[in-house]
């Protein structure tokens, strides 16, 4: 029959009253877990001191109280290296022996370590020896197919014996060439007999219908590539500052036309524009006052991006106020926006009108052919101060006397002032105006420009 002891053992229960009257008590049985974690708190915890490194308290003591290794030791399985594994096993024993070389045709002799096993086998770096196949040829062949008036027999067979001995190193071949027995050959010369003859045996070898790739050989091209090199190479610094120069001009010189160009496209742009723009007010104003239902926008002529100022759509949900209709997009700058402002000032338009449905449209439009007018009259006045500086320069280049005199027509049936040259000139005075003088730089445009545009923006009542 089992006592209170095997209870108290069996329940891992303790304590001092019921170890000494061996029976269990109803404290013994409620209170079990608070004497459970007064143990494991009675355990010690040694606490580390101030100032000292964590790494460094964790070589004292570790949470078993265990003593720091006297030695290095690392048993983790991790991804690292597989060490060597030394075991008990008998050392594969090395021995001296010779050897010889399959690429060396001396028979020489020489000696290395080499494991005992391996005793009596090739030479294991024989098999990087590579070599040139150079083909043979036969007298018969020589007579029938590779004669040549300029090389004799003799000459051809010291060619090939020493392509045979350094392999086609050509500049090897042409140093060890004997120049005294037989005539002073360069370097393009054997090249182009050695493949003269290797295209030749292959054509005559080969089986009929095959696909042969023969090499093929310009001496005339390595002799001008050389040349040029040469020429390269000794130029004086004089002439390499020149070349400098001139790319740096040849650079230029493709920025200007690329400036120009895009200069080009702006302004064909707006006048694109005006004319869109003009053509479709005298449709609303042709077209009869009856109210027509509504057309889909897509009917409506389509208006390139720059013309004037492209205000936002409010049709999306939600409540809008008509004013916002009236504000001036973002990118709109400040410049066109004060030159704006002065024109309606100058017009006498208030700049806040009354936001009504007709107000608000026809303000609008008012402030996008102010707009498309004052980008049209900047244009015109950089073309025109352009074009000033070009004749300023053919008349230099006139007075110098290497292009002919300058005629002035008149003005052409748009209005403009144009420039005619004899015929077979135009291409000429292109590239002289590429070449001569630097490019206007975008401030002395504007110095420029800056008085044609006050006076423009001073006659807004000139709009069409």
């Amino acid at each position: 029959m089992a006592t209170g002891a095997d209870v108290r053992d069996i329940l891992e229960l303790g304590g001092v009253e019921s170890e000494n009257t061996g029976t269990i008590n109803k404290k013994d049985i409620i209170n079990s877990d608070k004497k459970k974690s007064k143990k494991s708190s009675e355990t010690l915890t040694f606490k580390r001191p101030e100032g000292m490194h964590r790494e460094v308290y964790a070589l004292l003591y570790s949470d078993k109280k265990d003593a720091p290794p006297l030695l290095p030791s690392d048993t983790t399985q991790g991804y690292r290296t597989v060490k060597a594994k030394l075991g008990s096993k008998k050392v594969r024993p090395w021995k001296w022996m010779p050897f010889t070389n399959p690429a060396r045709k001396d028979g020489a002799m020489f000696y290395h370590w080499r494991r005992a096993a391996e005793e009596g086998k090739d030479y294991p770096f024989a098999r990087f020896n590579k070599t040139v196949q150079v083909p043979v040829y036969s007298e018969q062949e020589y007579q029938m197919y590779l004669h040549d008036d300029a090389w004799t027999k003799a000459e051809t067979d010291h060619l090939f014996d020493l392509a045979r001995r350094f392999d086609l190193r050509f500049v090897v071949i042409h140093d060890r060439y004997d120049h005294q027995q037989f005539k002073k050959r360069s370097v393009e010369d054997l090249k182009e007999r050695y493949y003269h003859i290797c295209a030749k045996l292959a054509n005559i070898r080969a089986a009929p219908g095959t696909d042969l790739k023969i090499p093929v050989f310009d001496a005339g091209h390595e002799r001008r590539r050389k040349e040029q090199l040469e020429r390269l190479y000794n130029r004086t610094p004089e002439q390499v500052a020149e070349e400098e120069y001139l790319i740096q001009e040849l650079r230029k010189i493709e920025t200007r036309k690329k400036e120009r160009e895009k200069r080009t496209q702006d302004l064909q742009k707006l006048i694109t524009a005006a004319d869109t723009t003009t053509e479709q007010r005298r449709a609303e104003r042709k077209a009869p006052k009856k109210k027509l239902p509504q057309k889909k926008e897509t009917e409506k002529p389509a208006v390139p991006e720059t013309a004037g100022i492209k205000f936002p759509d409010f049709k999306s949900a939600g409540v809008t106020l008509r004013s916002q209709r009236m504000k001036l997009p973002s990118s709109v700058g400040q410049k066109k926006i004060k030159a704006l402002e002065q024109m309606l000032m100058e017009l006498g338009v208030d700049l806040n009108p009354m936001p009504t449905e007709e107000i608000v449209q026809m303000f609008n439009e008012l402030r996008s052919d102010l707009v498309l007018l004052y980008e049209l009259k900047q244009a015109f006045a950089n073309c025109e101060y352009e074009l000033q500086m070009l004749r300023h320069r053919y008349e230099a280049l006139a007075k110098a006397g290497s292009i002919g005199p300058l005629s002035v027509e008149g003005a052409h049936p748009d209005g403009q002032t144009g420039l005619s040259i004899e015929e077979g000139k135009g291409d000429t005075k292109d590239q002289i105006i590429d070449v001569v003088g630097a490019p206007l730089t975008p401030n002395s445009v504007r110095r420029k420009v800056g008085g044609a545009e006050q006076g423009a923006l001073r006659s807004p009542t000139q709009m069409p």
